[in-house]
């Protein structure tokens, strides 16, 4: 276990954000955990569990303790002809894992290419792009309470998984510490290649499809519309696309023939908030040292000394027009940290 005290943030959220935590803890297996439970000072702190940032905004500095993996490590638990199940430590990088698997041709994840975070991470966000999303491979996630020191394998029904949703999210299951996934893969080729973009792609330049061509096509995509964290601060996606009724989304077809969607099973529609954003004129907006991705309105941007209320600033600006024109809000899919 690793603990910082008066810790720098700039390097640990991708937007870059220049805050600090009064202290930072790295938990690397249970005795971590059990040493925290029984720790006085640490069940008197506020405490929020931190991936790689890549998911946060800090509207300013941190007081209390963030709470970090750095449980490594891929075990094999089960392999059959069809699939493989496997454990892997929360903390792993997760496109560390995507290219582990790429590697060992087992299938299923490699959609899911260059998304930023940790293992961990995927599990509570229920990460998700190019028609994957990465709770139709989990089959458990195994947690430690830190302050009661229970130790818990949430299954993938338990998790109550949705679109970007899981029941990590909820307030009364935020002093879970996830310490392992268990993911379970394919053996035999089969690829999802439903998403429109993707298929376009792989039709036009007529590649074949294959673990490591669509891994490195969505790679190609994602780097083309995604700035890179390390030059420009960002957390990727800012806004989850919203899901309307199919009888608000047919007053607005009317309205704009152009608007794109994605039908529902249940009947509703999910409308890109990316493109809501742009029909607003934010695309490529820049307001200081904040601003919308040219190649991408998903995306907000630090292009260098921005604050975290200041990159907050405009996401309300934009959640204002985007009511006012649609008649839809959008919600941030990003978590903000007081």
């Amino acid at each position: 276990m690793d603990i910082r005290q008066d810790y720098p943030l700039s390097k640990r959220n991708t937007f870059g954000i220049a805050a600090r935590t009064d202290w930072w803890i790295d938990y690397t297996c249970d005795a971590d955990i059990d040493r925290l439970v029984k720790d006085e000072f640490f069940q008197e702190c506020r405490v929020q569990t931190i991936g790689e940032g890549s998911n946060l905004l800090f509207l300013a500095n941190f007081h209390g303790i963030l709470l970090h993996s750095e449980v490594k490590g891929i075990t094999e638990l089960h392999k059959d002809q069809d699939s493989i199940l496997l454990r892997v430590g929360s903390g792993m990088v997760w496109d560390d894992f995507v290219a582990y698997a790429v590697e060992n041709n087992y299938y299923g994840i490699e959609n899911l290419s260059l998304i930023p975070g940790q293992v961990g991470a995927s599990a509570v966000q229920n990460i998700g792009a190019y028609g994957v999303e990465v709770s139709q491979l989990i089959e458990a996630v195994h947690a430690r309470h830190y302050r009661t020191g229970e130790s818990r394998v949430f299954r993938n029904e338990d998790c109550r998984y949705a679109y970007r949703y899981s029941i990590f999210k909820e307030p009364d299951y935020a002093e879970w510490a996830i310490m392992y996934v268990d993911y379970r893969l394919r053996l035999r080729p089969s690829f999802s290649l439903e998403y429109k973009a993707l298929a376009k792609v792989l039709e036009e330049e007529r590649i074949t499809p294959t673990l490591q061509s669509i891994r490195d096509t969505v790679i190609r995509i994602r780097n083309s519309k995604l700035p890179d964290p390390a030059t420009i601060g960002n957390a990727g996606s800012f806004f989850v696309n919203p899901v309307v009724s199919a009888e608000k989304f047919n007053t607005l077809q009317t309205e704009y023939p152009s608007i794109p969607s994605y039908p529902q099973p249940d009947g509703s529609v999910k409308v890109p908030a990316g493109w809501l954003i742009e029909q607003c004129g934010y695309k490529g907006h820049r307001s200081g040292a904040v601003g919308v991705y040219e190649h991408q309105a998903l995306v907000l941007v630090n292009y260098g000394g921005a604050t975290g209320t200041q990159v907050g600033a405009l996401a309300e600006e934009i959640i204002g027009n985007v009511r006012q024109k649609f008649g839809i809000t959008l919600h941030p899919e990003v978590k903000y940290i007081l």
